[in-house]
């Protein structure tokens, strides 16, 4: 019985780990991509937080001072958020905000503050 196989097992054992490592590379696949999309959309959730508290500290210094200081920075945990304004131009003043994140990402954007309402009223983000 032994010696009647006729090479039925290395063939099958053979197929068998073909198909494992099929499916496995497959998981190994999804999983590097979605490790990949969890780290990005990380990176964009911090971004728009630190866009959003510097712009409400924006807000507030325009509400508790007397106007945007020309340029400043804000410190955060991951990165650097630097600003500059230009001069009011009638009733709105520009802003250019630029995030600079300790992994190197640098992200611009634009904001126009209304200020006789002393809010955002228009926001530009360049890449």
């Amino acid at each position: 019985m032994k010696h009647n196989e006729s090479g039925f097992t290395y063939p099958l054992t053979l197929i068998l780990l073909i198909i494992f490592l099929l499916f496995f590379s497959m998981n190994v696949e999804r999983l590097l991509s979605e490790r990949k999309l969890v780290h990005e959309s990380e990176t964009v959730l911090k971004q728009e937080y630190y866009y959003l508290t510097t712009v409400k500290k924006v807000e507030k210094m325009l509400e508790t001072e007397r106007g945007i200081p020309a340029k400043g920075s804000i410190y955060y945990q991951f990165g650097e958020m630097s600003y500059q304004t230009d001069p009011p131009a009638g009733n709105s003043q520009k802003v250019y905000f630029s995030l600079k994140f300790k992994s190197g990402l640098t992200v611009m954007g634009n904001g126009v503050f209304d200020l006789s309402t002393k809010r955002l009223i228009k926001w530009t983000e360049m890449q």
